[in-house]
C-alpha cells in the first residue's frame, strides 16, 4: 500500500533555527524537499566520507577475516589517524621500492661499484663520465683522441669512462648518469622497504575489527551531510521555513511536536502539480518482496499502483518457469536453509528464497524435470505420477508427441501473458469507476483486445483454429472505444472528450500494435525454460559419456560446472525477463511509469559516538 502525503511547510524565527533543526531531526518524519546540494561545508563533509569509505572498502578487501583483535575501549577518533597514516605510508614505500627497483635494474649491469668514488675525482677536478654504446661506436672511440677506460657491462651494449665530458659528435654514445647509491646500498634499502611493507599489511588485516567503528562513522557522516543539506535549504531572513512531506499516518506525532515546539506550520493535500515522495507499506506476507524492488530500486510514482502482492505471485511463477528444474529448487531451498542456519534467524530474504526454490520445484515436478535428465525420471515411478503429461518435457514417457507439448507450453504461456495483461486493465477499470472516470470504457476496449489477442496468437503460432471476423470485430470494437474513451475524465465534457481521444488516433493504433507484442513476450518463459533444459541435457550427455574408468571423476566434474553454470545463466535470464514482463508489460498496461522517488525522512541513522 502507498502511504498517503501531507503536503508541510514549517515556519520558526530565524534565531531558532538551529533547534528547529535539532528537533525536527529527532522526530525523523518530515521528508524536506529540494535540498541543497552543493556548498563548501557539504564539500568537506563530502570529501571526508570518501576518506571513510576508502578505508571500509580497503580493510573488507584486504582484512583477516579471522583476526582476534576487538575493537571495544577504542573510539573512532584514535584509530582513524594510524590507519591513514599506515595507508599513507604504504603507499610512499610502495613508490619508494618501486624507484629502487627501477634504478637496480638501470645500475645492474655495472655491477658493484661505489658512486661516491667517482664523485671524489669530480670534486678533485678529475672530470669522468660513463658511456653506453655498441661495438662499432666503441672501436671509433678507440681510434680518436678522446682518453677513455673500458668498463666491465653486462648488457649487450659496451661501456667506457670517457676522462672528461666530451665525446665525438658523430658518435651515438648515451651518457650513463651516476647513480646515488651503490647496489649494496639499494639491495638494503629495498630489503628493508619490503619489510616494512609485510609489517603495514599485516596491520592492516588486523584492523579488519574496526570494520564495525568505520561502518558507524559512514553513517554519522551520512547523518551529517543531509542536516548540512537541510541547514543549507532553510530559506528565509528573519522568519526561516522548510516544505516537505510527511506520511498521513505521522501527521498526529507531528501535530503534537510541533505543538511542543511552538511552531508555525500547515499541512495540506499535494496538489495536481506536486511531487511527493512515495513510501510503500508492505503488508503481512507480502513484505517478502521487499528485497526484490529494493535491489532493482524501482519506486512507484505517488499517484500510481503499488503492486507488491502481484508482483510476488507473477515473478515467483516466472521465476519457476524460466529455472525450470526441480533439482535447481531444492537447491535453492538448501541455500535459503544454510544462510537461516549460519545466521540463526529467517529474514524476509530466506522466505522468499524458499517460495522462488518451492515454486520452481513445483514447477520442476509437473514438467518432469530433475536435473536435465530422463534417467531420473524413469528410474523413480512416484516422479512420473507428479506430471501433468501435456507439460511434460519427456512427453514420450506418457506416449504424447513432443509437438503437442511444446504448443501447451506455449499456449500456457499466452493464458499466463494475458491473464496478467487483463488483470492489468481490470484493476484500471475498478479504479476509475470508484472515481467515477468515464475512461473506463477505453479500459474495456483494451480488456477486449488483450482477450481476443490471445485467441489470435493461439491461431498463428500454435494453429489453433478461431474465427478471424470474431477476432477483427472484437479487436475492432475495442479500438473504437479507445479511440472515443481514452481522454475522458472527472470534469471532461463530453465532446471535448472525444476530440482529444480522436487526436490520438494514430498513437491508439500503435498501442493496439504494440498489444500484440506484449503478448507475444511471454513465449520467452517457454524459450527459456527450454534453453535451460537443452543446456543442462548437453552436459548431462557429455559426462555422462565419461563416465567410465578414471575418467568418471572429469565426468562428474563436467556435470557439476556443467549444471552450476547453467543455474547461474538461468538467474540471470530471471532478472532480464521475468522482472521485464512485470516491470513493463504488466506495468504498462497499468499505466505506471515508476517515476516515484523513495520517502527519506530526515533522522538520525545512527547515534553519534567513536567521532
Amino acid at each position: 500500500m502507498i502511504e498517503r502525503m501531507k503536503k508541510t511547510i514549517v515556519l520558526a524565527s530565524a534565531s531558532h533555527k538551529a533547534e528547529l533543526l535539532s528537533s525536527l531531526r529527532d522526530l525523523g518524519v518530515m521528508h524536506v524537499t529540494d535540498m541543497v546540494t552543493k556548498s563548501s561545508a557539504l564539500d568537506e563533509l563530502e570529501k571526508r566520507r570518501a576518506e571513510y569509505s576508502s578505508v571500509l572498502q580497503t580493510l573488507k578487501e584486504r582484512g583477516d577475516k579471522k583476526t582476534s583483535a576487538s575493537a571495544s575501549g577504542i573510539s573512532f577518533s584514535e584509530i582513524h589517524p594510524s590507519i591513514m597514516a599506515l595507508l599513507s605510508e604504504e603507499e610512499s614505500l610502495k613508490e619508494k621500492v618501486v624507484a629502487l627497483q627501477t634504478e637496480k635494474e638501470r645500475i645492474a649491469p655495472f655491477g658493484e661499484f661505489d658512486p661516491d668514488s667517482l664523485k671524489a675525482l669530480v670534486a678533485d677536478g678529475v672530470e669522468i663520465s660513463l658511456w653506453i654504446g655498441s661495438k662499432k661506436d666503441m672501436e671509433a672511440l678507440r681510434a680518436s683522441d678522446i682518453r677513455y677506460i673500458p668498463v666491465s657491462y653486462a648488457g649487450k651494449s659496451l661501456a667506457a669512462a670517457v676522462i672528461g665530458n666530451e665525446v665525438p659528435s658523430g658518435l651515438s654514445l648515451t651518457r650513463f648518469e651516476l647513480p646515488e647509491k651503490s647496489l649494496a646500498v639499494i639491495d638494503s634499502e629495498l630489503l628493508a622497504g619490503r619489510e616494512r611493507l609485510k609489517e603495514i599489511d599485516s596491520k592492516i588485516k588486523a584492523a579488519s575489527a574496526y570494520i564495525p567503528l568505520y561502518e558507524n562513522a559512514l553513517k554519522a557522516e551520512d547523518d551529517s551531510i543531509v542536516f548540512e543539506q537541510v541547514t543549507e535549504t532553510v530559506s528565509g531572513d528573519d522568519i526561516v521555513y522548510l516544505t516537505g512531506y510527511i506520511p498521513a499516518s505521522d501527521m498526529d506525532r507531528f501535530v503534537s511536536y510541533a505543538k511542543k515546539e511552538k511552531l508555525a506550520y500547515s499541512l495540506s493535500d499535494p496538489g495536481p502539480d506536486d511531487n511527493p515522495p512515495t513510501k510503500v507499506r508492505y503488508k503481512g506476507f507480502v513484505r517478502i518482496v521487499k528485497p526484490v524492488f529494493d535491489i532493482l530500486g524501482t519506486v512507484p510514482g505517488y499517484n500510481e499502483y503499488d503492486i507488491s502482492s502481484y508482483f510476488l505471485v507473477f515473478f515467483s511463477l516466472f521465476f519457476a518457469m524460466i529455472i525450470g528444474d526441480a533439482g535447481y529448487g531444492i537447491i535453492f531451498i538448501l541455500i535459503s536453509l544454510i544462510m537461516q542456519l549460519k545466521t540463526k534467524k529467517c529474514t524476509d530474504l530466506n522466505i522468499l528464497v524458499y517460495v522462488l526454490g518451492g515454486a520452481t520445484v513445483v514447477w520442476g515436478a509437473v514438467t518432469g524435470t530433475w536435473f536435465g535428465s530422463l534417467m531420473i525420471l524413469e528410474k523413480i515411478p512416484f516422479l512420473q505420477r507428479l506430471v501433468i503429461p501435456p507439460l511434460a518435457n519427456y512427453p514420450e514417457l506418457f506416449g504424447l508427441d513432443a509437438t503437442y507439448t511444446q504448443n501447451m507450453l506455449m499456449k500456457f504461456c499466452f493464458m499466463l501473458g494475458t491473464l496478467q495483461l487483463s488483470l492489468g486493465r481490470v484493476i484500471n477499470i475498478i479504479t476509475k469507476a470508484k472515481a467515477k472516470d468515464l475512461s473506463l470504457v477505453a479500459e474495456i476496449g483494451w480488456l477486449i483486445d488483450a482477450i481476443l489477442i490471445y485467441f489470435l496468437a493461439l491461431n498463428l503460432v500454435i494453429g489453433e483454429p478461431f474465427p478471424m471476423k470474431v477476432i477483427a470485430m472484437g479487436v475492432g470494437t475495442g479500438f473504437v472505444l479507445v479511440c472515443l474513451f481514452s481522454a475522458q475524465g472527472p470534469g471532461v465534457p463530453f465532446g471535448k472528450g472525444v476530440k482529444s481521444s480522436l487526436g490520438g488516433f494514430f498513437t491508439t493504433f500503435l498501442d493496439t500494435i504494440s498489444c500484440f507484442s506484449n503478448l507475444m513476450s511471454y513465449i520467452r518463459l517457454f524459450a527459456v525454460g527450454m534453453a535451460s533444459l537443452a543446456i543442462a541435457q548437453s552436459f548431462n550427455s557429455m559426462g555422462g559419456g565419461l563416465m567410465g574408468g578414471f575418467a568418471a571423476v572429469f565426468g562428474i566434474l563436467v556435470i557439476v560446472i556443467g549444471h552450476v553454470l547453467n543455474l547461474v545463466m538461468g538467474i540471470l535470464s530471471v532478472v532480464v525477463h521475468g522482472v521485464r514482463l512485470n516491470l513493463l508489460e504488466f506495468s504498462g498496461a497499468l499505466g505506471m511509469e515508476w517515476a516515484g522517488y523513495k520517502y527519506e525522512p530526515f533522522r538520525k541513522m545512527v547515534e553519534e559516538k567513536n567521532n
